[in-house]
């Protein structure tokens, strides 16, 4: 599959080429990258089109190749939606398989703030946009704003918000005029070397890192190898990105995870003291998890509702935005 060339200058968080059936990865198709980590970045979260003119509405042609969308459900998004000025103005259904959207812009609506308009994917059904033309009126492009690129694991890639525009890394992109590029795989994201070099060949102006979570349960890791592993990750970016300001934001609160032993022994509040600490001495800016999101912000014990998504936007947003304007 090629990725359709009429919607590719309205594209934007997507920073690798398309592979076979798989038109918007978050990742360079690399066979050294784990199949877990692969799955996860074939669903094409935070990736989105964005335009500016007088267009009164858009007609947007698509195909999606499932309507199985897992663990997150209706999260994983449903509908194309049509945001501008901070606010949804538009959705329209997905259907599985070939479709066309009709969304309203809100170009010539005074109650609807300026700004160019941000069209968010169902995500979770893997579409594929063929065409996007304007109906009466043109669109074009939206300016180009800084990159963002957030590494992370499900927290990062959206779980378990209530659509793909409430992810924390999509709040904080659009308030703050940011192109982010979702780098977060959901059960997968481990500080993977074959990540960190993809992360590194990548251009950027800010960069965020927040994975550890798996690193307690899923691939159980000891203090000791999350401290190197993390280190050997921010080398290699480091390396690639000499200048670029760079964050590491710590995992949030898990309550069934900070006191108990994983297999090796580690608690995450240990392993998360120990990434805080090698990040700092790698001269990382840090921004600290544990107390951005509550327990009764926490949708299932592990994952940000929509307030916690929010607060963790709060938290890091205006961080990341200062950074690439100073």
């Amino acid at each position: 599959m090629t990725r359709p060339e009429q919607p590719e200058p309205y594209l934007r968080g997507c920073a690798f080429a398309a592979a076979p059936g798989v038109p918007y990865p978050r990742a360079k198709n690399d066979d050294r990258l784990p199949r877990d980590t692969w799955a996860m970045a074939s669903i094409p979260a935070g990736v989105r089109f964005e335009f500016v003119g007088d267009a009164t509405e858009i007609e947007l042609a698509y195909e999606t190749a499932t309507d199985d969308l897992g663990y997150r459900g209706d999260g994983a998004g449903r509908a194309f939606t049509l945001w501008r000025g901070g606010r949804q103005v538009d959705a329209a259904p997905a259907v599985l398989g070939a479709g066309m959207a009709r969304l309203t812009t809100g170009a010539t609506d005074p109650t609807v703030p300026d700004g160019p308009a941000i069209v968010y994917l169902p995500e979770g059904m893997r579409p594929t946009v063929t065409s996007i033309n304007g109906v009466g009126g043109s669109i074009e492009p939206a300016p180009a704003q800084p990159r963002w690129v957030a590494y992370g694991d499900s927290v990062a890639e959206g779980w378990v918000a209530t659509g793909p525009p409430f992810a924390w890394p999509a709040v904080a992109g659009r308030e703050h005029g940011l192109d982010v590029v979702n780098m977060g795989y959901a059960g997968a994201a481990r500080g993977e070397m074959a990540s960190a070099e993809h992360l590194a060949a990548t251009a950027c102006d800010v960069i965020t890192i927040s994975h550890g979570t798996n690193c307690w349960s899923r691939v159980p890791h000891t203090t000791d190898m999350i401290a190197s592993g993390l280190a050997a990750f921010i080398r290699v970016v480091r390396l690639a990105h000499p200048d670029t300001p760079m964050f590491f934001v710590s995992p949030i609160l898990r309550p069934d995870a900070e006191s108990t032993p994983n297999l090796v022994g580690a608690t995450l509040s240990q392993l998360r003291l120990a990434m805080e600490h090698v990040a700092t001495e790698s001269g990382v800016g840090v921004v600290t998890g544990l107390d951005i999101v509550t327990a009764e912000q926490l949708a299932d014990g592990i994952h940000p509702n929509d307030d916690g998504h929010r607060a963790l936007a709060q938290a890091v947003g205006p961080i990341v935005a200062g950074a690439v304007r100073t």
